[in-house]
């Protein structure tokens, strides 16, 4: 099915509800510590301003219990506005009669954001209350959806509210460009074509190992999830995350990789510390030797980074999501620092989704080093995983 695009979609002189992904990164003191994901949005924006239209943005931010001022989208706001260089008008809720009123008077040319979407939990769970979908709907004429990074769940903002916006429900230029390109490169990949699956767990990333298993030349596996397999194959890992429910399944994917001859590749060497801390004191052991009790894997070693970067060399395409060791502490991101520097200098299409390794990437100052970054890391191995997305589906057909 083809779905309708943002420059089809007739909205002069029209109210557009526009769901966008500001669920940006935040740092210990609750600044935005990466706005990528909101200048992503800017395109579509734009575009919308100009149409001779009032624009509404909403968005979720974080996992907040009810309505927490920590999580709050203002700040987001605020980045926006310098951004464009135009006042976002900013409202302290999502629906209500605060909303309607703010809505009604919002003219052509105007933009409005409105408050954290999961300040209320209807949002998370539109089967049990539609009326949150409906309410939502009920201030726009036309709706968009540019939040990529969100179109793997099937919330009220994403799909419920699609009903409500018969043949009047479009893909945003950002929605557009992620799902063209990314549908293309994992349909038709140059080849060799490697992947590389990084982050703590392993239960939201099985099924996406399981697929890339038909259609990847070889992978690599990092991060905390690295441990559950380590585990599996019978090494010694520690105090190290791992999760031992999965550990009959981790062990099952690695004799299908075998049986499929799909190479992978697990750290040879670990940087190990005593506790959870950036401060802790480290050191580096072999895979082969495992890691002694009371102490945690918190890094893929040198011999690892070496090893996998040579390898990487051989690529025609790489797909990187999750970072490869405790990234949130300074003393633990050599391994994905390393990763991206070895991903930049390469000549292939290089795909990277997930916050942090962008993160990454941004903050070596490699952004322009990479084929493709993408908005959505979940969103992104769930489409390898099903080769569609919930938000994708609901839109409308034309």
């Amino acid at each position: 099915m083809t779905k309708l695009l943002l420059k089809n979609l007739p909205m002069s002189g029209k109210k557009v509800l526009m769901r966008v992904d500001f669920n940006v990164p935040l740092d210990s003191q609750g600044q935005i510590a990466d706005d990528t994901r909101i200048r992503l949005s800017l395109p579509s924006i734009d575009y919308i301003l100009k149409q001779d239209a009032a624009l509404i943005l909403i968005s979720h931010l974080g996992r907040p219990n009810g309505d927490t001022p920590s999580l709050s989208l203002e700040p987001c706001g605020k980045r926006l506005s310098a951004l464009l260089k135009k006042e976002v008008l900013f409202c302290k809720d999502c629906i209500g009669p605060t909303v309607k009123l703010m809505t009604d008077k919002l003219q052509p040319g105007s933009i409005l954001l409105l408050e954290n979407l999961r300040f209320h939990k209807e949002e998370e769970h539109p089967n049990k209350d539609f009326a949150f979908a409906k309410s939502l709907a009920s201030i726009a004429d036309v709706y968009v959806n540019d939040a990529f990074g969100a179109a793997h769940r099937a919330h009220s903002s994403i799909s419920a509210i699609t009903h409500y916006f018969p043949h009047k429900a479009a893909m945003g230029f950002l929605m557009e460009k992620e799902i063209t390109f990314l549908q293309e490169t994992f349909k038709h990949p140059k080849r060799p074509f490697y992947a590389i699956l990084g982050g703590a767990k392993i239960s939201s990333k099985l099924g996406v190992f399981n697929s890339l298993l038909s259609k990847v030349d070889a992978l690599f596996i990092g991060g905390g999830m690295s441990y559950t397999f380590a585990k599996a194959l019978g090494s010694k890992i520690g105090n190290s995350i791992c999760d031992n429910n999965l550990l009959p399944l981790a062990h099952t994917f690695l004799e299908n990789a075998k049986k499929n001859h799909t190479p992978y590749y697990l750290p040879t060497d670990h940087i190990i510390a005593k506790t959870f801390e950036n401060t802790s004191n480290s050191k580096i052991v072999s895979a082969k030797e495992g890691i002694p009790e009371g102490w945690m894997g918190m890094d893929i070693g040198p011999q690892t980074l070496k090893t996998w970067s040579q390898e990487l060399q051989k690529a025609a395409t790489v797909f990187w999501n999750g970072p490869l060791g405790v990234f949130e502490f300074s003393h633990f991101t050599t391994g994905t620092f390393g990763i991206a520097k070895a991903l930049a200098s390469l000549k292939a299409t290089t795909i990277v989704g997930g916050g942090d390794s962008i993160s990454a990437i941004n903050s070596l100052g490699l952004q322009d080093s990479f084929t493709h970054i993408s908005s959505g890391g979940g969103a992104s191995l769930e489409l390898i995983e099903y080769g569609h997305l919930p938000g994708i589906d609901a839109l409308s057909d034309v």
